[in-house]
């Protein structure tokens, strides 16, 4: 924004449109986002996340386990459950504000890119459906996705502006992705790989001492800011060993407690590559072979995208095409394409099955191409839609109200009911509203003294029902089918057990009593005067039976 003098010596001053149109675009992502966050019930993963955060803020224990996901979610949570309480909107929060505030990085770009192209961007990152969806979900892949975009957009800002802060804020921002997901280890080959095909692209192209300029250009950066990124360096390891860090409490090794530091450091640079390289490499190597047949993971995420995101998917298609064929092409808008493309092959690859929230790493690396593409076609309609032609402003207007429409019909599904069908929800999504047996619960707990909540069955029965992250091995799969349930009975501070048959009641039931429907028949003859509620854990094949004494 710049100042003049006015009219009467009063000084005037020149709004920037820009940053007000990425403000208002901003706005209405945090609005998508947080309406209705905690209307759907909690899916298995989130179930997962929230207990274990749940039983962090109670014992002040926690370190990263590679196979519940990054530190950062729990962390944050930690902090927002002990200020406003634990509720299914509340444990969403933080990944729906990091959603609602990714368009903003858009601005790091400006200059680069021109101004509407700028807000071109943030409204991709603010409407992709996708992003929507998985901004309303307690996971860190929109965080570590969110963070990624700032690492390249603070590169690409401290490049055209010279300035040093942004390569700081890149240098956290990638640690804070590495906190948020595993799937950020992927990104630095991504970069690097990405950045090295739009440096070769000359080369490729016939002008070979263009390209040969354009990595002296690097290098030259490279060098000249040789000291500002050293310091980003240290910025990087404090902000990985603060969210990588155990917090031990009392009972071991924990940030907070200078004596026990060398250990700290230790863990948080040493054994948590190391469990991430074992859960990750090792054991899916070694027999049995775990992960995805290649070809038909990367078919899945091309349709997740194709289906979910097409908005980012067609107009980076546009964009990328758009710009490849100009003389004067802007690297970045090929970097993302490129970093997408080879994002389809290496997600499948580290994931270890065909999840529709992997995807969104991709989404914003397509709006960059895409908000290109996306601008041109605007200010080509733009240019076309004459009062003076009524025949072109019809056809303008028809193929604006059908892309409208399209749109409109794919992002509904962000709030509609999961379906098994659904190219959002991942199967373990609960499909029905949980809302009335959670109440009726919650009641019949009020005022209890003993066992609140009884499991009922080996599908259910563990051995130790509140220990400490990791579960025994034998208890894996039975505690994976109680999910999300542990994380509402918690959520009401229930005591729970489990038995392998209801006679061990012994005539004195707890108020509640959940398991699987071919139990239904023994447990129910055990009980006396109790509701019975078919609850569907998962959109399909994850049925309970929950009795709750009336």
């Amino acid at each position: 924004m710049s100042d003049g003098d006015g009219d009467g010596g009063v000084r005037a001053v020149r709004v920037d449109r820009t940053v007000l149109a990425v403000a208002a675009v901003v706005a209405l992502a945090l609005l998508a986002r947080f309406v209705l966050l905690g209307a759907r019930p909690f899916h298995w993963d989130e179930g997962r996340v929230g207990y274990w955060t749940l039983r962090y803020l109670d014992t002040g224990v926690y370190e990263y386990r590679p196979v519940a996901g990054g530190p950062l979610v729990y962390l944050l949570n930690r902090w927002v459950f002990a200020l406003v309480g634990a509720s299914d909107a509340t444990a969403r929060a933080v990944v729906a504000l990091a959603g609602g505030l990714l368009p903003a990085a858009a601005l790091l770009f400006r200059g680069t890119l021109r101004d509407d192209e700028t807000v071109a961007l943030a409204a991709l990152l603010a409407g992709s459906p996708l992003l929507v969806y998985y901004s309303r979900f307690l996971r860190g892949d929109v965080l570590a996705a969110a963070f990624g975009l700032v690492v390249i957009g603070s590169v690409v800002y401290a490049r055209d502006t010279g300035a040093r802060w942004p390569l700081y804020l890149a240098a956290g921002a990638f640690a804070l992705a590495l906190g948020s997901s595993g799937f950020a280890v992927i990104y630095l080959p991504l970069w690097l790989v990405a950045g090295a095909l739009v440096v070769d692209e000359a080369r490729v192209q016939g002008v070979p001492a263009a390209a040969t300029a354009r990595l002296a250009r690097a290098t030259a950066w490279g060098r000249a800011n040789a000291t500002p990124l050293a310091r980003a360096l240290f910025v990087f390891l404090g902000v990985a060993l603060f969210v990588f860090a155990p917090r031990g409490g009392s009972v071991g090794p924990g940030l907070w407690s200078p004596t026990t530091l060398p250990a700290v450091v230790e863990f948080a640079f040493v054994e948590v590559p190391e469990r991430f390289v074992g859960l990750r490499v090792f054991d899916r190597v070694s027999p049995p072979v775990q992960g995805n047949a290649f070809l038909p993971a990367v078919s899945g995420y091309v349709r997740t995208l194709v289906m979910t995101a097409w908005p980012a998917v067609v107009f980076g298609l546009v964009g990328f095409l758009h710009e490849r064929y100009r003389s004067d092409a802007r690297g970045v808008v090929a970097f993302g394409a490129y970093a997408a493309v080879f994002g389809l092959l290496a997600f499948p690859i580290a994931s270890m099955g065909v999840e529709p929230w992997t995807a969104v790493h991709v989404v914003p690396l397509l709006a960059l191409p895409g908000a290109v593409g996306l601008a041109w076609v605007a200010r080509g309609l733009r240019s076309r839609a004459r009062a003076s032609d009524p025949a072109l402003l019809a056809a303008v207007l028809l193929v604006s109200g059908a892309a409208v429409a399209g749109y409109g019909a794919t992002a509904a599904g962000v709030y509609a009911t999961p379906e098994a069908d659904d190219e959002f929800a991942q199967f373990a999504q609960s499909s029905e509203n949980i809302d009335p047996m959670l109440a009726a619960a919650e009641a019949a707990m009020e005022g209890n003294d003993g066992v609140d909540v009884a499991y009922v069955g080996g599908e259910l029965y563990v051995g130790q029902e509140y220990s400490l992250p990791p579960i025994a091995s034998a208890d894996t799969e039975a505690w994976g089918a109680r999910l999300p349930l542990q994380w509402y009975f918690e959520r009401m501070d229930a005591e729970v057990t489990s038995v392998r048959s209801a006679s061990r009641f012994g005539g004195d039931a707890p108020p509640v009593v959940v398991t699987t429907p071919d139990r239904r028949v023994s447990v129910n003859t055990n009980l006396d005067g109790y509701h019975q509620f078919d609850v569907n854990l998962g959109t399909w094949d994850r049925r309970v039976v929950v009795f709750v004494e009336q």
